[in-house]
Order: structure tokens, then sequence, then C-alpha cells
């Protein structure tokens, strides 16, 4: 019998397109790269937006989305999924399916992707529904930001201990990790509380006064999602998935007239 196979780095993204380049599968391959891991996708729409918003969405045909997983998963595997943008609850329902026959066990970063930092909604009434009874059940972790969790849990989340029941709830549901984001919430110093079946950890740092937002929950999902795969404990790869995104943002580069991109590949001239 062959040894089992160690962590290799191998994140299979399920989210939509980003033409702007800043969010979505674009931010997701690039966070994914700079973390060390290597980026399979399964494109889910194809989005036409900028840094000024979300001006249009054309969805992928379930099939071609289920049918995209199928053929990366029979051939390089994976040791991390991670899921964004999932407009319907027919392919959130299918996503799931093709999860628990073709990556049963394997490790999950959920990232409830709704609305768009322009406000634009991204998913509909059922497609939540369907992402709170399947995809938070058994997800290795949750990452949704304070709207998200209000909207996943329907619980509060104005404050720190707002965060802290929302992650609660988030584990009752079936979650094995919540990690609940508080840059939406008031304050000179940024919470992002996570939970797990075996403890709690609260992070820190402090906001940062830029409009150079765009893309950084696919960011910090990605980048969680890649240090998992190599074989990173769960709260050491958010911390590290943290400080890279907080250097992004930092380094951020201004480009459109909107909510500018952070700068996926700051380090790379860090180390120079």
């Amino acid at each position: 019998m062959a040894e089992a196979e160690g962590p290799r780095g191998r994140v299979l993204i399920i989210a939509g397109s980003d033409s702007g380049g800043g969010a979505g599968i674009q931010a997701d391959i690039k966070a994914v790269t700079m973390m060390g891991g290597f980026a399979m996708t399964a494109v889910t729409a194809i989005t036409v937006q900028n840094t000024l918003g979300v001006q249009g969405v054309w969805p992928v045909p379930v099939g071609a989305v289920t049918d995209q997983m199928k053929a990366v998963l029979s051939d390089i595997g994976a040791d991390t999924i991670k899921t964004g943008m999932l407009g319907t609850a027919p392919l959130v329902e299918a996503v799931a399916e093709t999860l628990a026959e073709h990556a049963f066990g394997m490790a999950r970063v959920i990232d409830p992707v709704m609305i768009s930092t322009s406000g634009h909604r991204l998913v509909d009434e059922k497609a939540v529904g369907a992402i709170r009874s399947e995809l938070v059940p058994r997800a290795r972790l949750v990452t949704p930001n304070a709207p998200e969790a209000e909207v996943l849990t329907g619980k509060a989340v104005e404050t720190l201990d707002g965060q802290r029941r929302a992650a609660e709830r988030l584990l009752e549901l079936g979650a094995h990790g919540a990690l609940v984001k508080g840059g939406h919430l008031q304050g000179a110093v940024i919470h992002d509380v996570l939970q797990t079946t075996t403890g709690e950890w609260i992070f820190e740092g402090p906001r940062i006064d830029t409009k150079a937002t765009h893309g950084t929950g696919c960011t910090l999902a990605s980048a969680i999602a890649a240090l998992l795969a190599q074989g990173v404990s769960l709260p050491d790869a958010i911390e590290r998935a943290r400080e890279y995104l907080t250097g992004a943002i930092r380094n951020a580069q201004g480009f459109g007239k909107g909510h500018p991109p952070v700068n996926h590949g700051w380090t790379l001239k860090a180390d120079e």
C-alpha cells in the first residue's frame, strides 16, 4: 500500500472572475501563489466590474462549474478547497454534492461572498440558505465579514461580543472553525474572532486609513487556504495571512477611481 501523501499546497478555488483583477478568482490565484501554494480554479461567474463597482454578472452553467471541479480533482487533486462567489442555490447545492463525492474529508475554507465592496448583492436569498445548510456544516473554516455573519446567523454583529456570538452560532451550524472579521465595525483597532471546536483566538491590528480595500476578503481567505494546504495550523495560518494582507493594503498602488485593489505582489519588492 502506498504511503499517505502529505500536504502539497494545492488549492482548488471555486469562485467568480473579477475583470478588474482585484477580487474574485484573480485575487485568489495571486494570494495562493504568493503564499507558496498552487492555485486551481472552477469559475462560477464572469463579472463585469472595476474599482467603481459591479456592472454585470454572467453566471457559468452549473454543469460547467462541476465539470471543472471533477477534472481538477480526478487528476491533480487538492489539499484545500476554497469557495467564493456562488450566486444561486442550485449552484451551491451542486458544488456541495460534487465535493461530497470527489473531495470528501478535504479541508474547506468557505468565504460566503454575498455583497461586493460597492454594495452590489452577489447572491440571492435561496443561495444564502443553501450556503448555511450545505457548505457551513463540516467547513474547516468559514470567513464572513460582519454583515455576512449577521445574514448567516441572525445575530447582530456590531461589537466584539457580537462577533463572538456569531462565531458560536456558525459552530452550532456545523462549522469546525469560524473567523468573524471586524473590518466593517467602528473603531481604531480591528478585531477578527476565530472560534473552533477546541478554543478561541482574537486577532487585532490597527485600522489603516485607506480606500484600497477591494479584494481584501478574497485575499485573506485564499491566503489562509494556501497555508492550510501546506500543513500550517489554523491559528498560525490566519496570523500569517493577516500579516500578508496588511502589507498588501499598505502597499496598494492606487489603481482605479474607486476602491483600489490591494497589492498582492508586495512581498516581491519587499524581498529585493
